[in-house]
């Protein structure tokens, strides 16, 4: 008997007529030989399998991430955007030169190389919303069918870009996947944030960068991808770390309303109290300078929580209470917060919340005083005047 190699050549000599074709153009790629093509996702549910020796588990925050980032395309017709899928074949299938067709038996499966969190994240909103048509159906709300409908034929429809390897084996499978996922270095924490601009204080911190007439006394990088360029003051994602603070009282990696739905006014209400705190700092601050402890940027985030504190004390959020709390900046001593090499050897988490409590200590003890004193200064200024 002739050896049987491969799961296509035991199913060629059954009698089936059922096959899945896929259309695309077949080339070699570093010596393999791959076909490249654009799939819907309804073929690529029916065509696809996990070997968990080659992939990973799924991490749950990653697969939520996903969903949620696929429900803007859903709910919100925005558009979204996803590197392709790459599968292997392990000989399955076979392919037709003369037509650019590969055509796979019924029972036959590709293994995914990479983009299994993605699959998973279109399978899980697909079970979801058939869950939810069939629920629907029974209670014969035949409106919520026809919108859950209308969403299942998007997310099926939708078109993801993917590339078949037909001849690599397990091992090589392996070692791409640890390529792809190892070898690539993500985008710095500025550009990436710079170029994310649905979520509500990076659209926020974009129109104050590009508006607000304090940002020309202090200079926002919009361009550099780690950091800030030299010439720069604030880097773009420390604005967006002060506007959280403000406005939330916490760190950006614990904001709460940093989402992708809000509305215009949402945005125009924030900013104008965002043009008030900058104009504020550069009224009771020195001129912005890079020598300037005070212009650090954890400095920076840990005043900003400190005024959100003050701010809200009466639930939401006080333009008057921030104007005096801020009244305290002009007696801070800024050299007396960190002791020795502090500001150089603690972790940044650390600084931040070192300056804060500094900084909210000396507010509590002082403002009753100091404020009142240059309150009675100005008052006595302008009798004399």
């Amino acid at each position: 008997m002739d050896t049987i190699s491969s799961l296509s050549e035991l199913l060629a000599g059954q009698k089936t007529s059922s096959y899945i074709e896929i259309p695309g153009a077949a080339s070699r790629t570093f010596g393999q030989t791959t076909l490249t093509t654009t799939l819907p996702m309804s073929k690529l549910f029916s065509i696809y399998e996990v070997d968990l020796e080659v992939q990973r588990s799924l991490v749950p925050q990653n697969l939520s991430k996903l969903i949620d980032y696929i429900m803007l395309f859903l709910e919100h017709k925005q558009g979204i955007y996803f590197p392709g899928i790459i599968l292997s074949a392990r000989g399955a299938g076979e392919y037709d030169a003369e037509n650019k067709v590969y055509r796979l038996q019924a029972i036959e499966k590709l293994y995914v190389v990479d983009g299994q969190h993605r699959l998973a994240a279109f399978r899980r909103l697909m079970e979801t919303l058939q869950s939810n048509m069939t629920r629907a159906k029974d209670r014969r709300e035949y409106d919520r069918m026809e919108e859950i409908s209308e969403k299942l034929s998007k997310l099926y429809s939708f078109p993801m870009s993917t590339m078949i390897y037909l001849d690599i084996n397990a091992r090589q499978e392996r070692q791409l996947f640890s390529d792809i996922n190892k070898l690539p270095r993500k985008i710095g924490g500025n550009l990436a944030v710079l170029r994310e601009q649905r979520r509500f204080y990076h659209v926020l911190a974009t129109q104050i960068a590009e508006q607000d007439p304090a940002m020309k006394r202090i200079s926002v990088d919009m361009f550099t991808e780690r950091g800030k360029g030299p010439e720069f003051l604030f880097s773009y994602h420390l604005l967006v770390e002060i506007l959280v603070g403000l406005f939330e009282g916490r760190l950006k990696s614990a904001a709460r309303n940093n989402g992708y739905y809000f509305q215009p006014k949402d945005i125009e209400d924030l900013q104008k109290l965002a043009s008030f705190y900058f104009d504020a700092l550069l009224r009771y601050l020195p001129e912005p300078e890079k020598g300037e402890l005070c212009w650090t940027e954890n400095m920076q985030i840990a005043m900003a929580m400190v005024f959100h504190g003050e701010a809200t004390k009466t639930g939401s959020f006080n333009r008057y209470a921030l104007e005096y709390a801020m009244k305290i900046l002009p007696h801070i001593d800024w050299n007396a917060i960190f002791v020795g090499d502090e500001k150089d050897r603690l972790p940044r988490r650390s600084r931040i919340m070192k300056a804060y409590q500094y900084i909210k200590d000396f507010y509590q003890e002082h403002h009753l005083f100091l404020i009142r004193e240059d309150e009675l200064l100005d008052k006595a200024k302008e009798d004399a005047m």
